[in-house]
């Protein structure tokens, strides 16, 4: 497995990277409300990084139609944006979005609610997103790499909630997808050994009900198998010479 290191020129262009990204979540976030279809929210994050002179890393990525994943309810990820699909009051939807400035990629992902959510739901996207916080605790050079799964893991087990397999995060740097992979279950060995300079893509994909999940005709988008609720919380991290990791995404 060939993990790269990024040199301090590398870090300061994903940094950048990620900075726009961070703008970019926050300008769609801010727009989500009932009447929007999952295509309004592909057009204007599409524009958005456009306009910011970079490139949408998610269009046409191995076939991929659209700019951002646009995933409602119980679709975790790879929602196809469509103009026929609105949001209604109580949805929730996830955004998955990333772009490449000078040749280099960033990745996150937020899970937002729709005008006003029941409890159960919101209380999904507060623990997913703080699975991801209890990961990157683990995130440290000199910890090894399924620490983070594996404190991920244990933050979700008392909830009961399913932790998608299929899927994992994975390292990001000039490709979207890098090794190693970062899984979000339990792993009985520690893995690779973290070091600074590593960047890494976490992202802790939850389903309120069981772990299964199932592919749609289209081949991209991945729902729950019994069709429960599901929330993603992503961000690109960078490993740092001591201390807690770099959160590069986070606004």
């Amino acid at each position: 497995m060939a993990v790269s290191i990024k040199s301090e020129r590398e870090i300061a262009l994903m940094r950048e990277s990620s900075r726009l990204l961070g703008i970019v979540h926050r300008e769609l976030g801010e727009a989500i409300r009932p009447g929007m279809s999952t295509m309004d929210i592909d057009v204007m994050g599409e524009n958005l990084i456009r306009k910011m002179g970079c490139i949408p890393n998610f269009k046409n990525y191995n076939g991929f139609p659209g700019s951002i994943c646009v995933s409602v309810n119980d679709e975790v990820v790879h929602g196809i944006p469509d103009k026929t699909h609105i949001l209604k009051e109580g949805d929730i939807v996830s955004l998955d979005a990333g772009l490449i400035y000078k040749g280099y990629h960033s990745d996150d992902a937020r899970t937002h609610a729709v005008g006003q959510i029941n409890k159960e739901a919101q209380k999904l996207i507060d623990i997913t997103r703080e699975s991801f916080f209890a990961g990157i605790k683990m995130a440290k050079s000199g910890n090894h790499l399924y620490d983070i799964s594996n404190a991920i893991a244990s933050f979700i087990k008392p909830y009961g909630y399913g932790i998608v397999r299929e899927l994992v995060g994975h390292g990001i740097g000039t490709s979207l997808h890098e090794d190693p992979q970062v899984p979000n279950f339990g792993q009985r060995k520690r893995g690779l050994k973290l070091r600074a300079g590593m960047t890494l893509a976490i992202e802790p994909m939850i389903n309120m009900g069981r772990a299964d999940v199932e592919w749609l005709a289209d081949n991209w988008t991945v729902v729950t198998a019994d069709g429960s609720l599901s929330a993603h919380y992503e961000n690109t991290i960078l490993i740092m010479p001591s201390g807690e990791p770099d959160i590069l995404t986070l606004y």
